[in-house]
């Protein structure tokens, strides 16, 4: 058994990283107890811990009992050398990086340990700064390979909607008045509100207003991968984990090392992801699938839901102690309809925004147009409203019997104020699936709703 590292002294120790360095855990291999207690003391100040071993296999005790982020590895060793180790590492799946130093080196064995899967080669002696220098540039590689994957995996389902926060409402108001004080501390926040209020946008902003700012924000979509997908998306895997993954994979908790982690739609989660989100949240260690190391992470934690979640856990789908440690910090996202004086600037701001990229001139609405949008309930908030805007640049005219279906209110000679607005609701909605020929993940993207939400409205008037 391994002590942990903080009682590792004095080949091993447990500090709080100087500012500008990384929160990595580093691995030192070296037969020459001089050399290991050199960068051992040369490393404590500025890394999160810092172990060491005198062989390889020593060294593979440690990578097998916890997470080792950086390696820097003697190719001179008893036993087995660095340089073969190096290549076991590899293909049992070790991702981290290895720094190879050694006193004795030719061209053809620098080229050998770069093939082989070496971040860095370092000659002995070397000074300070370059063992500096070599972590730093690995540090460097990872950030930008974190950052790589975050905007694709974001870029592959953000809606990139971005109307929340404007308005002169009360309501915006306070809701833009309590954002710096929540992204001060680092307390978990739950946002609660309807889709299309823009939960994302506010958690954005979360993130650009804390300390954390400079670190990564890593959005994950709970509702668009099943359980399965999702364990491995959150927390990674190990190779040969499942049926395909040939090669071990950091999870989006890792990659958001530092930063913010949002759960959109996190009601969605499956009752057994719960519990492990319950565990990384508590503990702040994950563990990927078919793994048996725990990762330490430094994350904080937004979650979003359109739903009740103090329902979903009267409901039993939701779990109580999850709720809680989520629900640190609770912000309500009013809907559009309790903030309707917002409605003229938001369109104003779509219009202002959208247009030019569009290559077209903003549309005029008249006072009789803003009218019909005033009243209309908005199901799919602000979003909604903004997708209208678009559809109105594209047309030329602002088609107000898109929301109120082929006969505007108006003209049958009832006040659009005595409308019933659940039946306004009905008939915009049936008039989009009709103009899609029934197809709900179509109308629910025009609409601004999820498909979810959709086929719950198309149930309750089902079975009315």
């Amino acid at each position: 058994m391994l002590p942990s590292p903080a009682s590792q002294t004095p080949d091993g120790a447990l500090s709080r990283p100087l500012e500008g360095w990384p929160d990595w855990s580093i691995l030192i291999v070296d037969d020459e107890p001089g050399m290991r207690n050199f960068l051992v003391k040369t490393l404590v100040p500025r890394c999160r811990s810092v172990m060491s071993a005198g062989s390889a296999e020593e060294g593979a005790e440690f990578v097998q009992a916890q997470h080792v982020d950086l390696i820097i590895l003697d190719i001179s060793l008893p036993g087995q050398s660095g340089l073969n180790w190096l290549k076991t590492l590899r293909e049992g799946g070790y991702r981290g990086h290895v720094v190879l130093i050694t006193a004795f080196a030719d061209l053809d064995t620098a080229i050998e340990a770069l093939r082989a899967g070496a971040s860095d080669f370092i000659l002995k002696p070397f000074r300070v700064p370059q063992i500096l220098n070599a972590i730093k540039h690995c540090f460097e590689a990872t950030r930008l390979q974190r950052e790589n994957y975050v905007l694709k995996h974001t870029l592959s389902w953000r809606t990139g909607d971005t109307s929340g926060l404007i308005g002169s409402s009360g309501a915006m108001r306070a809701l833009r008045d309590s954002l710096p004080r929540v992204a001060a501390v680092d307390s978990n926040v739950l946002l609660q509100g309807e889709s299309g209020t823009g939960k994302e946008l506010v958690a954005r902003a979360l993130h650009a207003l804390s300390p954390r700012a400079s670190g990564p924000f890593v959005p994950v979509n709970c509702a668009a991968m099943s359980p399965e997908l999702m364990e491995s998306t959150l927390y990674g895997h190990a190779k040969g984990a499942f049926t395909g993954a040939t090669s071990a994979r950091d999870g989006l908790f890792y990659y958001a090392q530092g930063g913010t982690l949002f759960l959109d739609e996190v009601a969605e989660l499956a009752l057994p992801l719960q519990a492990s989100l319950l565990r990384a949240v508590e503990d702040l260690r994950i563990r990927p699938v078919g793994s048996a190391q725990l990762i330490p992470v430094n994350v904080r934690i937004i979650a979003a839901t359109n739903r009740s979640l103090s329902h979903e856990v009267a409901e039993g789908r939701f779990r109580k102690d999850l709720y809680y440690r989520l629900q640190v910090v609770d912000l309500a996202l009013a809907p559009l309809r309790e903030h309707k004086e917002d409605i003229p600037e938001l369109v104003r701001h779509f219009m202002t925004h959208l247009a030019p990229g569009m290559g077209v001139e903003p549309l005029d609405i008249t006072p009789a147009q803003m009218d019909y949008l005033m009243q209309y309930p908005w199901p799919g908030n602000a979003r909604e409203l903004r997708n209208l805007v678009e559809r109105s640049l594209i047309l030329g005219e602002l088609n107000v019997s898109a929301l109120y279906g082929p006969a505007p209110v108006a003209a049958q000679g009832a006040t659009l104020a005595a409308t019933n607005l659940q039946m306004l609701e009905k008939q915009h909605i049936q008039s989009v699936l009709d103009s899609v020929r029934g197809d709900k993940t179509r109308a629910a993207e025009l609409l601004g709703i999820s498909r979810r939400t959709l086929e719950r409205r198309c149930a309750e008037w089902a079975s009315a």
